[in-house]
């Protein structure tokens, strides 16, 4: 089977949501799924869940935080620990897997985090059978020109809008 490649994005809540809900539906089906998240601190609610059904989680080992709250020098470490997460999610130590998730590379690479054209290489040049999503905002026409599915999460209201902040276990 061929494997196409999504892409969730919007300002609205749903982007994460959704890969979650594709990865489980993977899995159920026997398939071997690996979710990589970038630009979050290990810490969203989902992760646990995924791990309990044996789907392989990445995420960054070090917190860096909101990106707009960094130093420059603060940025390239980001940068660095990000581009090897990047990498790794490509490697496959432990055999090839069906489905791929990078969750919020859209957003890391728009604020490069991590370097673009390497994962645009690398959706170019994945194994034929490898179903990969990328999620997050405003992805660039470059991106939007590998996928074959592109989903956008309308935002019409947020909590955050009103001064709600993001509540564990419903936004992360």
């Amino acid at each position: 089977m061929k494997g196409l490649i999504h892409i969730y994005c919007g300002d609205g809540k749903g982007k994460t949501t959704a890969a979650v809900g594709l990865a489980v539906r993977a899995a159920g089906a026997g398939k071997k799924v690996r979710f990589v998240q970038f630009l979050k601190n290990g810490n969203s609610a989902e992760l646990a869940p995924l791990r309990l059904i044996g789907i392989e989680t990445r995420v960054s080992e070090k917190p860096h935080g909101f990106i707009w709250t960094m130093s420059e020098e603060e940025k390239a470490r980001a940068a660095a620990d990000y581009t090897n997460l990047l990498r790794e999610a490509f490697a496959n130590p432990d055999g090839p897997v069906d489905l791929l998730i990078l969750d919020e590379a859209v957003g890391a690479a728009g604020c490069g985090m991590i370097p673009e054209a390497e994962l645009i290489r690398f959706l170019k040049e994945r194994p034929e059978e490898l179903e990969v999503v990328l999620t997050g905002r405003g992805p660039s026409e470059a991106l939007q020109a590998q996928a074959d599915y592109i989903t956008e999460m309308k935002k019409l209201r947020h909590p955050f809008d009103q001064g709600i902040d993001a509540r564990r276990g419903i936004e992360f």
